[in-house]
């Protein structure tokens, strides 16, 4: 039974489930020190130099499970200790170099980093280079390779440099936690922060008697996840944990495609504002546009304030694809909403932490919102929404939408905006390859996701916005 892409998720889940299974049983500071032997027993090292090794980066992991560095306030975190395998060459001419006499290399270099040896063999000096990659593309037998890092391949946005010892280096102010990094990294060196602990402690106390109920909020991208079980029997399987209730977040993307299509008619020009790697982008990158981001909060946010409003002893857990979410929760203005966040990775660690096979359960209902709340999950389904309550609603305004698939996406949006060269009056920003079924906390990534949710939203109960949001409107 696949459950993950890759083997480093794999990593990554065993140590979060044994950091879960200790934490339920309230022995996690106490046997907090087993847990490296059980994941790396021994003797053999299995991928390190050396099992010493292997398990004293277990231990940093186990920490990261734990809340990581409270100093730091990203989630995204890297294990130096981890970071060691890596190529960090830049572009290097191989020995496929024929020594041609086109020298294409050599001309299109505008910085003078190319010269040649007696046998017309290219070298490159690396004071002078910027890593542009030109050469590399003119090079007609291939023999220029750009070594970078993966890490520093998928972060789109250059937050990620080496440090002295060329470890990799997060810069927090660029960095918008979109986790490409965490997932792209094959040593697992660079983490996402878990809160697990702190949601377990939730559970916990709630069913010990504690005077407060707890609610999860899924994201509507769960339809894609957890292909090994039925939706029905994962949102059993919370409610055995102990959640109260579940509900989908994509009730809040009803919410949010109603509000946002009022507010885009008003000012005739929005960028979105559910992705929050991607308004983080906006405000480190490109300030001059933060006035035209929209006032309307995520899904996630809109849908557990409502909750928080009918229940004053609500306790949410938002749990969805998303490393950002995490970051989001951290808001002040969020704060007060959101008592919790947890990928699918960590949700799929819980359930095993409790020797919970989900498989057994019997199939529950989640059917809260309308078709198109349920795929904001991809991209492009922000934008149909947006549509669609502006027909819904009446409102005489055409919307005109740039569907941004990806950070770099939106960077160039971005970028002709700024220009006054857009020819659209609404960014859809998605941070995440395929939007949120590309999140870095998902168990499976691909195409195929796609259609899943496209599926999911196909279910729903509910066939309008205003179907789906009228329930919203009765308290």
């Amino acid at each position: 039974m696949r459950k993950f892409d890759t083997k480093v998720q794999h990593l990554k889940y065993k140590v979060l489930r044994e950091v879960a299974r200790l934490a339920w049983k309230g022995q996690l500071f106490d046997r907090i020190l087993e847990i490296p032997e059980i994941i790396v027993p021994g003797p053999v090292p299995t991928m390190r130099c050396c099992i010493y090794k292997e398990r004293a980066i277990v231990n940093e992991r186990v920490k990261l499970a734990m809340g990581g560095d409270k100093e730091n306030k990203n989630v995204i975190q890297v294990i130096k200790i981890a970071c060691d395998e890596c190529p960090v060459g830049g572009y290097e001419v191989t020995n496929a170099c024929r020594g041609c006499l086109a020298h294409r290399c050599e001309d299109v270099c505008r910085f003078g980093a190319i010269s040649f040896d007696e046998n017309h063999v290219a070298h490159i000096d690396k004071s002078k280079c910027k890593e542009c990659g030109a050469c590399s593309k003119v090079c007609p037998y291939t023999a220029i390779v750009g070594r970078k890092r993966p890490c520093q391949v998928a972060c789109k946005i250059k937050a990620i440099s080496m440090d002295e010892n060329k470890a990799a280096k997060i810069d927090n102010e660029k960095c918008i936690s979109c986790g490409a990094c965490v997932y792209q990294c094959p040593f697992g060196a660079i983490m996402d922060k878990s809160y697990i602990v702190n949601v377990i402690e939730l559970l916990k106390k709630a069913k010990a008697g504690k005077d407060y109920r707890m609610y999860a909020v899924v994201a509507p991208s769960i339809s894609s996840q957890f292909t090994y079980a039925k939706l029905g029997q994962v949102i059993s399987g919370l409610k055995l944990m102990g959640f109260h209730t579940v509900i989908e977040a994509a009730l809040g993307a009803d919410m949010v495609a109603e509000a946002e299509s009022q507010e885009l008619a008003q000012k005739g020009f929005l960028t979105s504002s559910c992705c929050p790697a991607f308004v983080k982008y906006i405000k480190s990158a490109f300030p001059d546009l933060v006035p035209f981001i929209s006032h309307n909060p995520s899904p996630m946010t809109a849908i557990a304030k409502y909750i928080k409003s009918i229940d004053e002893k609500a306790k949410v857990v938002f749990i969805g694809p998303c490393t950002a979410k995490k970051s989001e929760a951290q808001h002040e203005e969020v704060k007060p909403y959101v008592d919790g966040v947890l990928t699918f990775e960590e949700l799929q660690a819980l359930f095993d932490s409790l020797d919970e096979d989900i498989t057994t359960l019997p199939e529950d209902v989640l059917d809260n919102a309308s078709y198109f709340g349920r795929i904001f999950a991809r991209s492009g389904g922000l934008s149909d929404a947006v549509a669609q309550a502006i027909k819904e609603q009446n409102i005489d305004f055409e919307a005109k939408p740039c569907v941004c698939d990806g950070i770099e996406a939106c960077k160039i949006a971005l970028l002709k905006k700024s220009k006054n060269l857009l020819d659209a009056n609404f960014i859809e920003g998605m941070a995440c390859i395929g939007g949120c079924i590309g999140g870095a906390g998902c168990l499976t990534h691909g195409e195929k996701n796609k259609a899943e949710v496209d599926k999911y939203g196909r279910e729903a109960y509910e066939k309008s916005i205003l179907d789906a949001t009228s329930v919203t409107k009765q308290f």
